[in-house]
């Protein structure tokens, strides 16, 4: 773990569930009013039962926890875990809870999917990583050989009341919803009245917290993600798990190679879902074409969500750089001019490149059989019908 301080912010590159859930425990156990928790997935298993246990042990001493998890990531807490967290006075939220077919209409795919954690309004936490132990996961028997590659970032300043400010308000937009469907009018207008409160991201001049949503702030991810690449003058990396970005950001990547920036993207070898990874490939040829090196890690899953910019410029967060993070999902992303900061990330990417991943060479790209690349036409296509349905363009 790197402690890089800077004023009028102290933040911290956190690597894995092992750093992100030691430092977060530790907050949580310190905490004396209030623990605000969102995640996409809480999983009960391994190191995620202790990250559970700390807020229990918060609540059980007074101290308001709320925990909001997504009804698809994460669905209905198990029966266990449910009653000790209610039992403790921890107080849990499913957002949009998915309900028998209605998952399959276009509108239910707008999930929570931003990792967001604030302790005292003191100390933030934002990233990738889910409440889920580095070394399991769903597809997989038994434990990982190697943990699974994500970053997030620890914060004090500024930065933490902006993230307080965005989980308060959906707080109150969930409790508006419950209010109403138990008829309670007069609470639900209060909660209401709390969540139509907008929430300002200040220019705090070195690091700021980019949030994606349906209402607001619909592409200020992509759009960060555009404008910092189109400044870079030598040297863009980019970690993304899931890769299918838009035709204006294939742009932007394609035009800085163009123009002789040295153009890196790491991404997944080890696939989770065999379509979205396979969609990605049918990318690869125009950007390989341009001169942009493509790495797929294979030492574990990648979960990153990550870039570093000419060593310099930086961001962490929760948005992948494929239609459901930057067209459907909430999302937030710390955005930050911290050389210090950033060098750190690079240096943690390059030693994955070097010691975890395979460079795509760009003549076996172009040589790979019929039938690679009709799976790969097929996934893309499967992909982009899904984004025709939602109605947006991408």
């Amino acid at each position: 773990m790197k402690r890089t301080p800077t004023e009028p912010h102290d933040m911290r590159l956190l690597t894995g569930g092992v750093e992100l859930f030691a430092a977060m425990v530790e907050a949580v156990d310190d905490a004396q009013h209030e623990v605000l928790l969102e995640t996409y997935i809480f999983d009960f298993a391994g190191a995620g039962a202790e990250v559970a246990r700390a807020l229990m042990r918060a609540a059980q001493r007074g101290v308001r926890v709320c925990v909001v998890v997504d009804g698809v990531g994460t669905g209905l807490l198990p029966p266990l875990w449910a009653g000790q967290l209610a039992q403790a006075g921890v107080q849990v939220r499913v957002f949009a809870p998915a309900v028998g077919l209605g998952f399959w209409l276009p509108s239910r795919w707008r999930r929570l999917h931003r990792k967001l954690c604030v302790v005292d309004n003191t100390v933030a936490f934002c990233g990738g990583i889910n409440i889920m132990d580095d070394y399991l996961d769903p597809h997989v028997d038994g434990l990982l050989t190697s943990p699974r590659l994500d970053y997030a970032v620890s914060m004090r300043g500024p930065l933490v009341t902006a993230a307080h400010d965005t989980m308060t308000q959906l707080w109150s937009r969930i409790e508006a919803v419950r209010e109403l469907r138990s008829q309670d009018l007069s609470s639900a207008m209060d909660a209401l009245r709390g969540a139509s409160q907008s929430v300002h991201l200040p220019v705090l001049g070195e690091a700021q917290l980019v949030l994606r949503d349906n209402v607001r702030h619909r592409s200020h991810i992509e759009r960060t993600y555009r404008k910092a690449i189109g400044s870079a003058r030598h040297d863009i990396l980019v970690a993304s798990a899931y890769f299918f970005p838009g035709l204006r950001l294939r742009r932007a990547l394609i035009t800085a190679a163009r123009r002789g920036v040295r153009v890196r993207l790491l991404l997944q070898g080890q696939y989770e879902y065999f379509v979205p990874y396979r969609a990605a490939r049918q990318l690869y040829g125009q950007l390989i074409e341009a001169g942009v090196e493509i790495h797929e890690y294979h030492a574990s899953f990648l979960h990153a969500k990550v870039a570093v910019v000419d060593g310099k410029w930086l961001t962490v967060g929760s948005s992948n750089l494929d239609p459901f993070s930057l067209l459907l999902a909430r999302e937030a992303n710390v955005v930050a001019h911290n050389p210090p900061l950033a060098q750190s990330l690079q240096d943690s990417l390059m030693d994955a490149i070097a010691q975890g991943a395979t460079r795509v060479d760009p003549q076996a790209y172009l040589n790979r059989g019929l039938g690679e690349r009709l799976v790969d036409a097929l996934s893309s296509a499967v992909l982009r019908f899904g984004v025709f349905l939602t109605g947006k363009p991408y």
